[in-house]
């Protein structure tokens, strides 16, 4: 049982760090375009990688654990995008900044919302009654 546990924290790190790594690879690629036509490839890499890291750390862990991954890209996000490498300024006050961190937060943290509304319903939902034990019961067929 320890094992599990050891190994499903291990995983939901590891789902921490992707998330760290990916905020990362959005924030460099935030200024793609293809001649003057911007390509918003990091707002659409942050809307399905996010809420899945989320997703994922909630099944195998708490609550605590499925806010991880939200946490760190939300921090690498902020910290590298204002104040990033050399004291350049990633987050430009454009249409494209506002449409990594809204595709990144938004469908994340509804994600999380639904596993914490998930982990509090099993909390509270009533146990079932015991199992009765399964002695064979006794028939008198008379023939």
């Amino acid at each position: 049982m320890n094992e599990d546990r050891a190994h499903d924290l291990l995983v939901v790190g590891l789902l921490t760090v992707d998330a760290a790594l990916l905020a990362m690879m959005e924030l460099m690629f935030l200024t793609l375009a293809v001649g003057v036509v911007p390509v918003p490839v990091s707002a659409l890499l942050a809307l399905v990688s996010t809420p899945w890291l989320v997703r994922r750390a909630g099944e195998l862990g708490g609550a605590w654990s499925a806010s991880l991954p939200l946490i760190a890209w939300t921090l690498t996000v902020a910290v590298l995008g204002l104040a990033g490498p050399g004291e350049d300024v990633l987050l430009l006050g454009d249409w494209s900044t506002l449409a990594l961190v809204v595709a990144g937060l938004v469908p994340a943290s509804f994600v999380l919302g639904r596993v914490l509304r998930g982990k509090r319903a099993a909390r509270t939902a009533p146990q079932p009654p015991p199992a009765q034990s399964a002695e064979p019961a006794s028939s008198s067929y008379e023939a």
